[in-house]
């Protein structure tokens, strides 16, 4: 629990915020992956870069390594639908229209002040989505260590699948930052990104307080991935943030208009990664070549002072969900 950003449970949650339907939709998706840009991954670290911070992570060359996105499900994405739907009736009331061709480029970019019952709401609903994707990754945690007993026991000795950090992305959170030489409460939105508060922060492991918070940035499928760690610079210039992926460069219709999905398996499993996924569509979505190169974005992060690059993963296996 200590490796997990909030000790896996964010403050200010209230379930009474939550719609039956959001709460309907959740019930029986604890400990499943989803789809989209969801993936379990069996990597190798391939490289070190930040030895020290590597060390402190338990990280080492040669490794295998398990990674895990998702989050929160169908209750996520209704707690999200339900907001929508109030903040537009509520629109008008704070100054702002969400109708087409009124400035506002979509109509899920409607907003509402924090401190009025509906920002106080979704906050409060979003807080609750927040722990349910926690307690989402804690299961499927739970199912790989059960998977991995099954296929290594008897064959390999002394592994232990512990988790290296377990964070929190596309959220709004409601942190202390320094702006003008005092610290001041902000909500911080992070869309497409994450942590990666620097050394000595309160808020990170105590094992980690030296070297800083661990930054996960998946590449793709076909491409590496990376962990960073936060750097000092980040609290100053992003809020204690950096991205939480390579990023797309490709939209999803466009790379199932490009990518033969049959074609694109072959070609990872003859580079000798193994996939399994639930839809061939959703396989062309998620194509390596949608997706930016993930070592020139770390590179960037890293030269921005966001974040130190500790080590290089490479998948051998991937389910998609």
């Amino acid at each position: 629990m200590a490796h997990t950003e909030e000790g896996g449970r964010i403050a200010g949650a209230d379930p009474a915020k939550v719609s039956r339907s959001a709460k309907e939709r959740g019930s029986g998706q604890v400990g499943t992956l989803g789809s989209g840009n969801h993936f379990v991954e069996i990597d190798v670290v391939t490289e070190i870069f930040d030895a020290p911070a590597a060390d402190a992570f338990g990280l080492r060359r040669g490794q295998a390594v398990v990674q895990i996105h998702c989050g929160s499900r169908g209750l996520g994405h209704q707690v999200a639908t339900d907001s929508i739907e109030e903040f537009q009736k509520a629109s008008k009331r704070f100054g702002y229209d969400p109708r087409p061709r009124s400035g506002v480029p979509d109509r899920q970019l409607v907003c509402a002040p924090l401190d009025s019952p509906e920002g106080q709401n979704y906050l409060a609903a979003m807080n609750c989505a927040a722990n349910y994707a926690w307690a989402n990754r804690q299961v499927l945690t739970y199912h790989a260590r059960e998977a991995f007993e099954e296929v290594l026991g008897g064959h390999v000795s002394n592994w232990d699948l512990f988790l290296v950090y377990d964070v929190a992305h596309n959220m709004a959170k409601i942190e202390s930052h320094e702006m003008d030489g005092r610290p001041i409460r902000v909500c911080v939105h992070r869309k497409g990104a994450t942590r990666a508060f620097g050394p000595g922060h309160p808020d990170i492991p105590e094992d980690y307080q030296a070297v800083g918070q661990p930054v996960l940035v998946p590449g793709s499928m076909g491409t590496a991935s990376y962990i960073l760690v936060g750097a000092a610079d980040s609290m100053t210039r992003t809020f204690g943030s950096c991205c939480h992926g390579a990023g797309r460069v490709m939209s999803r219709a466009e790379a199932k208009r490009q990518v033969r999905a049959e074609k694109l398996r072959d070609e990872l499993e003859q580079r000798g990664v193994v996939l399994r996924t639930g839809s061939l569509g959703g396989l062309a979505e998620e194509a390596p070549q949608a997706y930016k190169d993930v070592d020139q974005v770390v590179a960037i992060v890293e030269a921005a002072g966001l974040a130190r690059i500790v080590a290089r993963l490479e998948p051998v296996a991937v389910i998609k969900g």
